[in-house]
């Protein structure tokens, strides 16, 4: 068996994970088109779609006869082709019309267009992306989606206590290795010693994130990978050297992170993380932490 599916096996059924196969699903963008009505509009065009019932605004496409990336609805930024899991982390942040938020790894775009609707285009919305080729991507999306209380930084998350701002809440989705769910090629490319140094850009990105979030404020911390290394040791290290504690997500799926891996305990705090399991809910896995700074 391969060496990465022999570790899963101490938390996860790793034949079941790896018959998973991820449906398309999008997000209804209601800053421009209300959700029924564009339920109606793909459903009059053949394109079959199924509540996500985790979600707000989330729908699997059971069938459609064209691309959704081209159709008329999608240029017009009516919804975003988005996988189901990847709109939990914003769901769990909550962002309000009152609050200034970070999105501190910002493009493509899906998560901070979906911050900006759950914001109503109103407070106030950072955007902060270190790789300039990124940031036309980024841009189009906002304006597309019809987002307007937005700007975007091109700089490295590490350093946005070099904006001066003080933040409500934050989402760090972390950059991370992803999972062979969503890359063919992924078993040739990765390894253990990898997993370590995206593990050491995460915990900087975090101990920024946390330098800049006023007290009492939330940080999401998200990754779409399945390794210990980059969710629960991150989590585990910032309870022990940050002014933080983690806090119950409160979400219909998913199961409480793990207490230990290959012989390394986490401490209890660490499970009121959430993982979210493929196999369980037709999505590519998720970790996700809600933070909140002493």
């Amino acid at each position: 068996m391969n060496v990465f599916l022999k570790r899963y096996q101490e938390f996860l059924d790793v034949e079941k994970l790896r018959k998973v196969e991820i449906p398309k699903s999008i997000r209804v963008n209601t800053l421009k088109i209300d959700e029924k009505e564009l339920v109606k509009r793909l459903s009059a065009e053949n394109v079959q779609l199924e509540k996500i019932g985790f979600l707000d605004f989330g729908y699997f496409v059971k069938k459609s006869a064209f691309s959704l990336g081209s159709a008329p609805e999608f240029l017009m930024g009516y919804y975003y082709v988005q996988e189901a899991a990847s709109q939990i982390p914003v769901r769990i942040l909550n962002p309000n019309e009152n609050e200034t938020v970070l999105d501190m790894a910002a493009s493509p775009g899906g998560k901070t267009t979906q911050i900006a609707q759950c914001m109503n285009n109103k407070g106030i919305l950072i955007a902060a992306e270190k790789e300039k080729h990124r940031i036309n991507a980024l841009k189009n999306n906002i304006e597309r989606l019809g987002v307007k209380n937005c700007i975007v930084y091109n700089i490295d998350g590490a350093d946005v206590r070099n904006l001066g701002i003080e933040f409500d809440k934050i989402l760090l989705d972390a950059p991370c290795s992803g999972s062979f769910l969503t890359d063919p090629k992924w078993f040739d490319k990765k390894n253990i010693r990898g997993f370590k140094e995206r593990q050491e850009l995460q915990k900087r990105l975090l101990s920024a994130g946390i330098s800049v979030l006023k007290k009492g404020g939330i940080l999401v911390y998200s990754t779409c990978s399945l390794e210990p290394e980059e969710n629960e040791e991150v989590i585990d290290w910032a309870i022990a050297n940050l002014p933080v504690k983690t806090e119950k997500i409160e979400l219909k799926i998913g199961k409480p992170a793990l207490l230990e891996f290959e012989g390394r305990g986490f401490g209890k705090e660490v499970q009121k993380c959430v993982r979210i399991i493929p196999y369980e809910n037709n999505t590519q896995p998720f970790f996700i932490a809600k933070i909140a700074k002493k």
